[in-house]
């Protein structure tokens, strides 16, 4: 008797709640189900079901076995469903969650090259800088960046994202370039609202300071709008350089305090622990692996000072 057939007939008898309905969703007959139930029962010397002319129950060792046979047979099918997509094109619609700012800059290139390569799977991209529940929301993945915390999701990381504090020439002359940390006190702070500063002693610290003694002079959740502001001399902001790379690069922005650069982020894609993963979902994980290089295209031409 083939053990897996026997553990497949064991665990559709407890889900569909009787050897008849688990013939029908196996395709069997029910002799043939009751059988390798029986059998397996024989093999384990141990009773899984409680029989009656109307139904049938699980044993206590019936309830413990059920548990790991539903994890094994998940495991088995997982491995099948990616050897067998190897072999197989992606395709549906695969929902992704991405920061606006980032995907208006580098999303667009990517989302490109990745459909040239699966012509059939269609992209829903939607954008939101907060934290959506992927699961509750219907999403298949998500693009997150930040220090994540431990959850129930899996994260794999994508690039590197450096945060730098820069001004513009404009508003340095004017207003003097910051040497070390407490020069910060003096000048004015463009405050990114979602920039999460708990728990650091660095320059996240001094800045989180400020704002909370004195107020920023200007505050957004769009770090666009900062970067745009900074360039037109309005003061200091602290950025990720995935936004501010252009202005950096052509000398409208300048890096302030390198010395003091915190440690980088991380851009993750963010996924659903589940067993059978979907082809499209893979191939999309797989693709995004590296895809922005580590340091990432956009630091390339960044230089410190």
């Amino acid at each position: 008797m083939d053990r897996i057939d026997a553990m497949r007939a064991f665990v559709a008898v407890v889900t569909e709640g009787n050897f008849s309905n688990a013939a029908n969703a196996l395709r069997l007959s029910p002799q043939l189900v009751s059988k390798y139930v029986s059998k397996l029962e024989d093999q384990l010397n141990t009773r899984l079901l409680n029989r009656t002319t109307r139904k049938v129950s699980l044993t206590e060792a019936g309830s413990h076995y059920f548990g790991h046979a539903q994890q094994i047979l998940l495991s088995i099918d997982d491995m099948e469903s990616q050897l067998g997509g190897l072999q197989q094109n992606p395709k549906g619609v695969l929902r992704i969650n991405a920061p606006v700012s980032f995907a208006l800059k580098h999303m667009a290139r990517l989302v490109t090259d990745f459909q040239r390569r699966y012509p059939l799977v269609k992209v829903d991209l939607q954008l939101s800088d907060r934290k959506v529940d992927i699961i509750e929301e219907g999403f298949d993945v998500a693009l997150r960046i930040g220090q994540l915390k431990s959850s129930s999701l899996v994260a794999k990381p994508v690039a590197p994202i450096r945060v730098v504090l820069c001004a513009s020439p404009q508003y340095l002359a004017t207003h003097g370039t910051p040497t070390q940390l407490a020069d910060l006190n003096h000048h004015r702070y463009l405050h990114y609202s979602y920039m999460n500063m708990e728990g650091r002693e660095d320059l996240y610290q001094c800045l989180k300071t400020k704002y909370m003694q004195q107020g920023s002079e200007f505050r957004s959740n769009n770090g666009d709008v900062l970067v745009d502001a900074a360039i037109a001399g309005a003061g200091l902001i602290l950025q990720p350089t995935f936004i501010a790379s252009t202005a950096l690069s052509s000398g409208k922005l300048v890096i302030v305090l390198p010395e003091f650069e915190p440690e980088p982020l991380g851009l993750y894609v963010v996924y659903a622990h589940r067993k059978l993963l979907p082809h499209k979902v893979r191939c999309f994980i797989d693709f995004i692996e590296g895809y922005y290089g580590s340091p990432p295209y956009w630091d390339e031409s960044i230089t410190t000072r």
